[in-house]
């Protein structure tokens, strides 16, 4: 149990959303077999889509925590842009972060914009990748919005989050968001599309992981502390920041995306559940934001061939849901969790030169710190 801990929550305010990105609702079209685990699943087919408890309730459950974090979720949380404006203003919350397409951001006052300590746009690289992914026209109306929060004086986190598949050169895409004069961004994420379940023999992953990402990765962490040694400033690429702090310090990591004990979400009807992707997932109920406490909640840990892997305390696990529905078959597992393990090989190799900038005075250790559990995965 989880005592005496603030606790961050996705608040998933509509399962709706004006886009259908290719790698995201556009799945939903294909006629793919369900994985082990998602057969074994019991979902809730009563949920509703938006939110249909009494915002008092969620008050209560989030006064129990003294400094909860709570993150705008969906669906797209900004169809439901009414409820935002309400809840920041009303709930007792003192951080407010929002994972968002970014099309439909001018829809929120100035006021409630500065409120959120971080906005994770959803953004794939260039106009050209994004678009194809996630529609003609996306790009540009997200960077409208994002150049108007910045000029009406939004001065939190800015993370451009990308989905990465086989169409991505993740040097380029990474280079493009974070040298991109035009962008705003102050940070950048991405999660790699390998939620297989059925599509794996429709795809060329095996060759693009092995040919283009983990060589990418490589070449990406030697940039990433060049920046580093010409700057003097480190770059906020989280799936390097938070791994290489870990390493400086010599910690373990639990799950790093906090699922499961330290970032829980809380569906449309209230129930709660450890992470935001196992909506409706009614095995993992936690609990009811009407009676369970915000400070005591269960706690549900990575198991299976997690448990016994080389790496475990560098990965966590990767991903809680993966863990439980069980995606990938044997080959497959070995070609994701291939490219957790050439990660974690390219950040140990860059660690001495790492600490040598520390030691010079380059850069300092304490630069590394951040904002935990704020809806990176972390580990792609």
């Amino acid at each position: 149990m989880i005592t005496g801990l603030s606790v961050y929550f996705h608040l998933i305010l509509t399962d709706e959303c004006n886009l259908c990105c290719s790698y995201c609702r556009a799945k939903a079209f294909l006629d793919l077999p369900e994985s082990e685990g998602e057969r074994d699943m019991i979902i809730d087919e009563d949920l509703p889509v938006d939110v249909a408890y009494d915002t008092e309730e969620l008050y209560r459950f989030l006064k129990r925590d003294p400094s909860p974090t709570l993150t705008f979720y969906g669906g797209e949380p900004l169809l439901r842009a009414d409820l935002i404006e309400r809840i920041v203003h009303e709930a007792p919350v003192k951080r407010f972060m929002i994972q968002t397409n970014g099309t439909l951001l001018d829809r929120l006052q100035p006021d409630t914009v500065k409120r959120f300590a971080t906005i994770l746009i959803s953004l794939d690289g260039r106009e050209q990748l994004t678009d194809a992914h996630r529609g003609e026209g996306v790009y540009r109306r997200v960077m409208e919005n994002v150049r108007k929060i910045r000029s009406r004086g939004y001065e939190g986190e800015l993370i451009a989050r990308m989905t990465v598949t086989e169409k991505t050169d993740i040097v380029d895409a990474v280079s493009y968001l974070a040298d991109n004069p035009d962008y705003s961004f102050t940070s950048i994420h991405w999660q790699i599309d390998a939620n297989f379940a059925g599509d794996f023999s429709q795809r060329r992953f095996s060759d693009w992981a092995d040919g283009s990402y983990n060589p990418g990765i490589h070449t990406l962490v030697h940039d990433w502390v060049n920046r580093m040694e010409r700057t003097g400033i480190i770059p906020k690429w989280y799936p390097f920041l938070d791994p290489m702090e870990d390493l400086l310090r010599g910690q373990l990591s639990h799950l790093r995306c906090g699922s499961g004990y330290a970032n829980y979400s809380i569906l449309t009807d209230g129930h709660i559940v450890p992470c935001p992707v196992m909506i409706g997932m009614r095995q993992y109920y936690l609990g009811h934001i009407k009676t369970a406490n915000p400070l005591c909640l269960p706690i549900i840990p990575v198991g299976g061939e997690c448990i016994g892997c080389r790496i475990v305390d560098f990965c966590g696990g990767r991903c809680l849901y993966s863990n439980i529905t069980r995606p990938w078959d044997k080959a497959e597992r070995r070609l994701v969790c291939g490219t957790v393990e050439n990660l974690h090989d390219a950040l140990v190799e860059a660690l001495p030169r790492v600490r040598d900038l520390i030691t010079r005075g380059t850069i300092c250790q304490e630069d590394f710190t951040h904002e935990k559990f704020n809806g990176c995965e972390i580990i792609p």
